[in-house]
């Protein structure tokens, strides 16, 4: 039996590596005898350059960059010899998990640090720049990473905004030139995210309340970014209010387009490519796939629905271990099976994770 393991994330407790580990470590107590392919997998949020560093020879570099609340911590990027591609993994700088939950500030937080990463990894010199996006503490439309860049936004009296989501309700003005680092440079938005900047579907209504906003903040977001896209459309000739996937990250992939002329690309094809995926799952027998919360979302075209679809096209035998899940199935297993309460379960993800893979392959039938 020859088994494909490719799990995403588990969000604030394991990273897809991790996951990976665990659920291989649990088939092999089970099943020593199986042939486990190990393929951690990323739709562009964290672990989106580990799982391309896997697949491909790349060189990383790490400078220090500030997180989603001004705060510096270290951070990487990945360039890939022989291609002139550069590759940023945005929630390195303005990722949650740098965030502990008594921390957030939906109202602050901004992406000046994704600004940072951008500008070092343009400082290689790429042909190419893929900025991974999702997973983020932030709500700002990427404001902070163009003020990185050298953009400025002001209010009616020319006065320089405070960094975050919030301010940009008082935006009147943007003024932008582009570095000349970025001439010449093709700039792509990893994600799977379909949802606009703006909007019931939008980056504050959907997102904000993951990242800690009361109902009340989510409305102050909403009205921001409504600004925000206005002054972006007249400043810069851009409409992104509705853009599909612009919402991702917080709005951070609305701010690329803006700003860096960026375009949208499946962060799930990209990663299926460079480790190829596809190959990798025509070989296998079976497909066990997974993340923190399998739910209606992983079926719209994230990484765990795309798996399962993918699996399905084949005439594979699939699983789904996920830390929970509000969709039933006889292939669909989660922690929550071995540990009803849910910090619990978080905290020891990493155990009950190898002990659910184990039980379930200690029961297939091969």
């Amino acid at each position: 039996m020859r088994v494909l393991i490719a799990p995403q994330e588990f969000k604030g407790s394991l990273s897809a590596e991790e996951a990976a580990t665990a659920i291989a470590r649990g088939f092999a107590a089970a099943r020593p005898g199986w042939v486990l392919d190990v393929l951690p997998m990323s739709d562009g949020g964290p672990g989106f350059i580990d799982a391309l560093r896997r697949a491909v020879r790349a060189d990383t570099r790490a400078l220090a960059v500030h997180d989603a609340l001004g705060r510096k911590v270290l951070a990487r990027y990945i360039s890939i010899p022989g291609t002139n591609v550069a590759v940023v993994e945005a929630a390195q700088a303005n990722g949650l998990m740098h965030v502990h939950s008594a921390e957030l500030d939906p109202l602050r937080a901004d992406t000046a640090g994704v600004g940072e990463l951008i500008a070092a990894a343009l400082g290689e010199q790429p042909s190419r720049l893929i900025v991974g996006v999702g997973g983020s503490a932030t709500t700002d439309g990427g404001a902070g990473m163009a003020r990185a860049l050298g953009a400025r936004f002001t209010d009616m009296a020319g006065r320089p905004l405070d960094p975050g989501g919030a301010p940009l309700a008082d935006l009147a003005r943007i003024d932008w030139r582009p570095p000349d680092t970025l001439t010449g440079v093709e700039v792509v938005v990893a994600t799977d995210v379909t949802n606009p900047l703006v909007g019931p579907f939008g980056a504050a209504a959907v997102y904000a309340p993951q990242k800690g906003a009361t109902p009340e903040q989510v409305d102050l977001l909403e009205a921001a970014l409504v600004r925000y896209a206005a002054v972006v459309r007249r400043s810069l000739g851009v409409d992104i209010a509705d853009l599909p996937g612009g919402g991702a990250a917080g709005g951070l992939a609305a701010g690329l387009v803006a700003f860096l002329g960026a375009r949208i690309e499946s962060g799930f094809d990209i990663v299926a490519e460079a480790t190829g995926l596809r190959g990798r799952l025509a070989a296998a027998d079976l497909v066990v796939t997974g993340e923190g919360s399998f739910d209606g979302q992983s079926l719209q075209g994230k990484t765990t629905g795309r798996l399962v679809q993918l699996a399905e096209s084949a005439g594979k035998r699939w699983v789904v271990l996920a830390g929970r899940s509000s969709i039933e199935g006889e292939s669909v297993h989660t922690l929550n099976d071995l540990e009803s309460d849910p910090s619990l379960a978080m905290a020891n993800a990493n155990e009950l994770l190898a002990a659910l893979a184990e039980r379930w392959a200690a029961g297939l039938t091969p």
